[in-house]
C-alpha cells in the first residue's frame, strides 16, 4: 500500500494565512551579539519584535516554517522567527516548554 503525502506544498504564489495563537515567552534572554547591537544602536528596541513573535508574525521565515510555527503554538513545539534588526538578521526562538525565549544572531546558534 502506498503512503500519500498530505503535507501542503506551498509555492511563492500561494498566500499564507496565520493560524497561530498567542503563547507565553517564558524568561527572555539575549546573546552577546544582540547586546552589542543594542549598545551600538541607541534607541533600538527589541520589544516590538518580541511582540510580533508572540502574536504569530514570524518575519522572514519560509512559508513551511511559518505553518510549523502556527502548529507549534497549539502544541509543544519550538517556535522560531527571523527579523532584520539594526541592519542584522536576528532569530527569536521560544523553547518547546515555553520556559525561555532567546534572541540571537544566526552566527551564535
Amino acid at each position: 500500500m502506498n503512503e500519500v503525502d498530505t503535507t501542503p506544498n506551498y509555492t511563492e504564489s500561494q498566500t499564507y494565512v496565520c493560524t497561530a495563537v498567542p503563547f507565553e515567552l517564558g524568561k527572555t534572554v539575549i546573546t552577546q551579539g544582540v547586546a552589542n547591537l543594542l549598545e551600538t544602536n541607541i534607541g533600538a528596541n527589541l520589544h516590538i519584535y518580541l511582540m510580533r513573535h508572540q502574536s504569530g508574525d514570524w518575519g522572514d521565515m519560509p512559508i513551511e516554517d511559518k505553518v510549523t510555527n502556527d502548529e507549534s503554538t497549539k502544541s509543544d513545539g519550538r517556535i522560531m522567527s527571523s527579523y532584520q534588526f539594526c541592519g542584522e538578521k536576528i532569530w527569536i526562538i521560544t523553547e518547546w516548554n515555553r520556559s525561555v525565549t532567546t534572541v540571537l544572531l544566526p552566527s551564535e546558534y
